[in-house]
């Protein structure tokens, strides 16, 4: 039946979360730390205010995870959404994980809610550029880090992320909900929906027409027109050469 919508369609949108990163072997934002940062709630660590009080407390918790993502691959889930952009007339692809391995696995239109983590930006003028990995700090990482400076004016650099009381990238939530008033399938991958702004993309969707299909382990809401439980490692290869081969 997916299959079937997935092949008639002329507009798809893609909305994924944590899940299919967490088949890559990545931790999801509020799973399990390293030992050294397990008395800290993540969500104390990814705000501005965090930043201005520990600047070296943060910046280390966040090298730490650039290592992590900096090993991680993209697995079958991923693969499996670039052959669906190729298949698709239009095809977009809204994602709230900031690992970048969408873009990696071969994806283009992909619209980042929350930003890229393997990106600094500096707090002074605003430049962005990629971001030094230390790639050991995966497995031995350091409590505390001081942030490298912007090599134009000096001041200090952070995640270009979207932390917790900031704004979405300009303009990336208004494309987002534009894609879903559009489509005719969005499939909502590895996301347990309830994180706003990104939570009112598919009743968005629901209400403009198109079907809410939810890939994920965990159950869905009642009101969407299908759940495929499982991995989307497993499901989404499976579900696009069904729908294409």
């Amino acid at each position: 039946m997916v299959a079937a919508w997935l092949r008639r369609a002329r507009r798809v949108a893609v909305l994924t979360g944590a899940g299919i990163s967490a088949d890559s072997g990545l931790p999801t934002f509020r799973g399990a730390q390293h030992a050294l940062w397990s008395r800290f709630r993540p969500e104390s660590l990814a705000t501005p205010e965090a930043f201005a009080h520990d600047p070296a407390l943060v910046w280390a918790w966040y090298q730490w995870r650039r290592a992590l993502v900096a090993r991680a691959r993209p697995n079958p889930g991923h693969t499996a959404l670039v052959e669906l952009e190729a298949a698709v007339p239009v095809c977009t692809l809204i994602t709230q994980n900031v690992d970048g391995l969408h873009r990696a696995a071969g994806s283009r239109n992909i619209i980042a809610l929350h930003g890229e983590l393997l990106r600094d930006r500096c707090t002074g003028c605003g430049r962005e550029s990629p971001c030094t990995i230390v790639a050991s700090l995966a497995d031995a990482p350091c409590e505390r880090l001081e942030p490298d400076r912007c090599p134009a004016c000096g001041a200090r650099l952070r995640p270009a992320v979207v932390w917790f009381g900031e704004p979405l990238p300009e303009g990336a939530m208004a494309a987002a909900s534009a894609a879903v008033r559009a489509c005719e399938v969005l499939l909502v991958v590895g996301t347990s929906g309830v994180v706003y702004p990104a939570a009112s993309l598919a009743p968005l969707a629901r209400t403009a027409g198109a079907r809410v299909v939810v890939v994920n382990p965990e159950p869905a809401p009642d009101d969407v027109a299908r759940q495929l439980t499982g991995s989307a490692a497993d499901i989404l290869p499976a579900l696009v050469r069904r729908a294409f081969a």
